[in-house]
Parts: C-alpha cells; structure tokens; sequence
C-alpha cells in the first residue's frame, strides 16, 4: 500500500543577507518525506541541511534570513503562508525538532519536567497534574531512570545522553506528525549514540512518526534511514533509498562521502579517500555543477550549464552531467559500495 506524503518541499530557496551580500544556502531543493517514514539529509557541514531543516519549522530568523521561493507543503498546507500565529500552534504539536545540542536547546533554569509539561499544557490544553503524569510517562518511555526524582531535575544535573532522551521526550510529548532530528547524536559516545538511534526507531513504529535526520554521519544513516536526500552547495544531487545510496550510487559527490567513511571491509592498511578541495563560496555560486571543481570527472558542460535530475529508478534520482546519454560511462569506484548495511 501506498503511503502518503506528510511533507512536500518543492524547489525551496532560502537566502540570508549580509554585509558582504547574499549567501545562497539553499537553492531549489526539493523532497517529500511519507507517512511513517525516515529520510536521511546528507552532505558536508555548509551544505544546507540545517537551513533546510530550519525553514520547515520556519525558525529561520527574518532578517537576515528570508525565504525567496517554493512551498514547504505539510498534508497539503504551505508553511510558508502560513501566518506566524498559526505555525506556534503547529510547533510541538504537529512538527518538532530535536537539536543538535540539548544543553543549549534546554532551558537551565527549569525542570525537565516542567519543560516536557509546558507543550502538553499548551497543546493538549492539559491541566497541571494530568501533564506531570504525562511527563512521567514520556521519561519512562524515553528509558530515563527513576524518572519520578529525575522529572524534579535540572539539565545540568542530567548526563549528556539522558539530555538528549529528555529532548526526545519534550519533542514525542504531544505526538507529532513530522519529527525533525538535527544531528542528534553528534556530541554522543558511540554506546549512547546506538541507545538514541534504536530509540528514535522504536518511538517511531510505536507512534508512526515520520522523521527527517539531518546528519553526516553514513552509520547513522544506515542504521535508521528508508531514503537519503543528499546535498552539496545547497543543492540536492542525489536521492534514493539507503539500498541505492550504498550500493548504487551515482553522483561522484555521494562517491567522495563514501569513499571517505571508515568501513569494517576494508583492510587495516587501506587509506581513506578524502574529497580535495573545498565548497563553493555561496556568495557566488558556480552557474554550473557545483561539484565540477572538486570533481575529477567534470566536463566542460559540468561548469558552464546546470545538470538536469535524472531518474536511475523510480525511487533514484540524479544530477550529473555523467548521466547524459552523450557522456563518456565511468564505473562506480569498486571501494564506495556497500560497507555499511542496515
């Protein structure tokens, strides 16, 4: 059975204005994400995965910010019509975000259990008591232990993985829709990292919600993701399932970051391939690929003129110029492939 789309972002560009002039950080990006699904952002820091992220909630600050183009489409209503009155009600209560730093993200001179309460009463219109048992069973969910003294704590006296369980918590609390997740183990040792990642899996077949993970992390991706959205200079230039993404990849960008990740298949000796070079100055973006100068494939066509997205699959789509019909076939790298698997 076909699942609905929950979000549709439809060529969505965003720019910020500053002294020097205006950074381009998202320019035509586009995906849906579907009923109960997980879709992976990918792609180097600056890439514009945030930004992205951050223009769904509409928490993108104006000025400097300023969304120029595209609908943001959540069951069919535009966000970015949406009066700001209104996109308060949605926060929390149909789309939340879990942040990439809960020390920050938290409130230091509340309890955490006074900020899991504060959604539930403005949301759900609960009274005080019913919101703390609320709270309580959310702490439990979240697997925090003794969550009846914890729920009396400050963030300060939580560790840094029951911070971001308490995050989850205060963005489950009134069961959204669409939950946004920005590198939400990054800080993370990798014990606490695989507590959160089966955790968010968990909450979402229990509570059939759809998820965007914003993140760099390949393991990650594997580990959680239905489908991957990769960006590179605030474009998307690949998507696809995880399956497509690992083992069929297509852009030489998706080629680089594979090649780049520490993988349990490869021999003690083999040297990781770091992508050389650096990103495009968004200032000024390139007219063409944005990868062309880092790119050892590129044509004379990758920097004069745009790719067009190319469809590999039904659910794979592509742009590069090496997908021309015209163009010369170069091979998959042998030792980007697979490596990580679900």
């Amino acid at each position: 059975m076909d699942r609905k789309n929950v979000l549709e972002v439809k060529d969505l560009h965003v720019s910020f204005h500053t002294y020097n002039g205006e950074v381009q950080a998202v320019r035509g990006v586009s995906f849906e994400v579907k009923n109960g699904e997980t879709v992976a952002i990918v792609g180097e820091s600056g890439c514009g995965k945030s930004v992205t992220s951050q223009s769904i909630m509409r928490l993108i600050p104006q000025p400097p910010g300023v969304i120029k183009h595209g609908e943001i489409l959540f069951e069919g209503n535009d966000l970015t019509k949406l009066p700001e009155k209104k996109m308060e009600e949605m926060r929390g209560k149909e789309i939340a975000m879990i942040f990439q730093d809960p020390m920050t993200s938290l409130n230091p001179t509340m309890t955490v259990g006074k900020q899991i309460m504060e959604g539930l009463i403005k949301h759900q219109k609960l009274g005080k008591a019913e919101a703390r048992q609320k709270a309580l069973e959310m702490l439990r969910l979240v697997g925090i232990p003794s969550p009846d003294s914890r729920i009396n704590q400050y963030p300060h006296q939580f560790s840094g993985g029951m911070r971001q369980r308490a995050m989850i918590a205060i963005a489950l609390s009134c069961a959204p829709k669409l939950l946004i997740a920005d590198e939400p183990t990054t800080a993370l040792d990798v014990t606490i990292q695989a507590q959160i990642l089966h955790l968010m899996n968990d909450l979402k077949e229990k509570m059939d919600t759809s998820i965007i993970l914003i993140t760099h992390d390949l393991g990650v991706v594997a580990e959680t993701a239905d489908r991957v959205v990769v960006m590179y200079a605030g474009k998307v230039v690949e998507t696809g399932t995880v399956e497509e993404i690992f083992y069929k990849p297509r852009h030489p960008y998706t080629w680089g970051l594979m090649g780049s990740m520490p993988r349990l298949n490869l021999s003690r000796d083999t040297e990781l391939s770091p992508i050389l070079g650096t990103p495009p100055n968004l200032l000024t973006p390139p007219k063409g690929c944005p990868f062309a100068s880092r790119c050892e494939h590129a044509m004379q066509v990758c920097k004069e003129h745009m790719p067009e997205t190319t469809n590999s699959s039904d659910s794979h789509q592509v742009a590069c110029w090496l997908e021309h019909p015209m163009a010369k076939p170069v091979d998959i790298p042998h030792d980007v492939v697979g490596g990580v698997s679900k």
